[in-house]
């Protein structure tokens, strides 16, 4: 997708700026938590998007809901704490909420894709003007449970937009060993589907194509398919130390960090200066402070508090 300055003026101004801010919410919150965990405060895995920040912050942009899930509520589920979205009943990124309109996902990712399709058909059958959004890898498209999904969601044009963060790598396997084509979006065309690739380091073209695939969906026309080309700059998991990628590779994508070309981007429209880059960068860091605070303070869960909501009482199955 290339972009001109019409068409990146289409953004406004506010909506830039605030994603920018969430782009480097989003890099100091991962950062302080990989921090905590090197510090064996956490237990289990800890999963990053450094240096993919931008897809998921440009496509939940484009939804119509705003509200999003705090730095505390985050951190206080890593930590196991009553405070997080799970009340402490998990220690890591499986976070959901429905009153949010987020739904808690599952490894593998690929499992995601037939529930965000669900979804889709249940706004459908509803006759709800409402769209879905989900996210698998590059290595996820290779699951049977992706391709099952796709289809459906072609056959009955369901109002779901599918992306692929496609980082080059299903754990340690390498794109090219894993699939033979060159680019994931080709696998959209087997089901009828449109794709487009987009540079998924590129907030304001992540944004762009996501609008539009957003809006298809919610005119009746059908699922899209968003391949995202970007790069993972942290191992599988914070466990993992990616020796099987090659520096120079990290070396070349370390200079397309979303972060600086959002910068660029900011200062070449006249949106921004390094004194706001500058004003961001502290406000974030003091609201990650906060929710690590908030998280410390937040008490564990008492033993009867980690059966409750885990199984439907009868009264629930019942209503």
């Amino acid at each position: 997708m290339n972009l001109d300055i019409a068409a990146l003026k289409t953004i406004k101004r506010p909506d830039l700026l605030q994603m920018y801010y969430y782009l480097r919410l989003t890099r100091t919150l991962e950062d302080r938590i990989t921090a905590l965990y090197r510090q064996g405060r956490i237990v289990g895995g800890v999963y990053t998007s450094n240096g993919m920040e931008a897809i998921s912050v440009a496509y939940a942009s484009v939804l119509e809901r705003d509200d999003i899930i705090a730095p505390g509520e985050v951190i206080a589920q890593y930590l196991g704490k009553r405070g997080g979205p799970t009340k402490g009943k998990d220690g890591n990124v499986h976070i959901g909420d429905l009153k949010r309109g987020i739904i808690g996902f599952v490894s593998h990712l690929a499992d995601n894709l037939p529930v965000a399709t669900g979804v889709a058909l249940a706004f459908r059958l509803r006759g709800e003007s409402r769209v879905v959004v989900t996210n698998t890898g590059d290595g996820g498209t290779s699951r049977g449970d992706f391709h099952e999904a796709m289809n459906f969601a072609a056959v009955r044009k369901l109002p779901v937009v599918f992306f692929c963060n496609n980082n080059q790598y299903a754990y340690s396997t390498p794109l090219s060993l894993q699939m033979a084509v060159r680019d994931v979006v080709d696998r959209a065309r087997a089901y009828g589907m449109p794709g487009e690739i987009v540079d998924g380091n590129d907030l304001a073209a992540v944004y762009l194509s996501a609008q539009g695939a957003v809006h298809r969906a919610r005119a009746g026309e059908g699922p899209t398919f968003i391949e995202c080309k970007t790069m993972r700059m942290h191992g599988h998991s914070e466990h993992d130390s990616a020796k099987y990628v090659p520096r120079k590779l990290l070396e070349e994508w370390k200079q397309k960090d979303p972060i600086t070309k959002a910068e660029r981007l900011l200062q070449e429209l006249g949106y921004a200066d390094e004194a706001h880059f500058r004003e961001v960068e502290d406000r974030v860091k003091k609201e990650v402070e906060a929710g690590v605070e908030f998280a410390e303070k937040s008490p564990l869960p008492e033993g009867p508090e980690t059966l409750e909501g885990v199984f439907a009482t009868e009264d629930e199955v019942t209503r």
